[in-house]
């Protein structure tokens, strides 16, 4: 590694396997880059493998819910925990989905009064109840959500996604990983 990723002292596998080095070089190739969050799990394949399963089933896979709006709760999660991180990386690619710089800042910023549909409105305000009073979710909740139109899968991809982040924000803050510079200027 050329630069600081987290506050641990921790190498990367040497060698890597070879399934992680194609991570690696695809991750090279489609993004120009190698996320800092994949580097910092990197001294263990195992837990490298598990983060990237989850990530890839949670932002990637089909869903009742768009990519676009994954993110909105990866940052509106992220900006509740003041993960620089998350913010850095998944504001980028809220900017790169929605092809709206304006929308990923005013999520990061105060999602309440972004340009969002009632029913992001009501998916994000749920995000971030789980978020932050996680005791008090409810039947309440949920009918919310219902009455926007999320199926009660559509409610598990909301709470699955919001509490990955949640673990994640918690795990970036307490190694201090540090964002990739290159999520900066990406789709401004």
């Amino acid at each position: 590694m050329t630069e600081t990723v987290t506050a641990l002292d921790l190498e990367p596998e040497n060698p890597l396997p070879d399934d992680i080095a194609a991570y690696f070089g695809k991750c090279q190739e489609k993004l120009g880059m190698i996320p800092n969050v994949l580097l910092a799990y990197a001294f263990d394949a195992e837990k490298l493998r598990a983060f990237s399963a989850m990530y890839n089933d949670l932002m990637l896979a089909p869903s009742g819910l768009t990519k676009a709006e994954r993110e909105m709760i990866a940052v509106a999660v992220s900006a509740q925990n003041a993960c620089v991180y998350c913010l850095t990386a998944h504001g980028a690619a809220l900017r790169q989905l929605s092809g709206d710089p304006a929308l990923a800042e005013t999520v990061a910023q105060n999602w309440r009064v972004a340009d969002i549909s009632p029913r992001q409105r009501a998916m994000l305000a749920f995000a971030v109840k789980l978020t932050n009073h996680p005791a008090e979710m409810g039947e309440a909740d949920r009918a919310t959500l219902r009455a926007e139109g999320f199926s009660d899968a559509d409610i598990w991809d909301i709470a699955a996604v919001a509490a990955f982040y949640n673990m994640s924000n918690r795990l970036a803050a307490a190694v201090e990983m540090r964002p990739n510079p290159e999520y900066h200027a990406m789709a401004r």
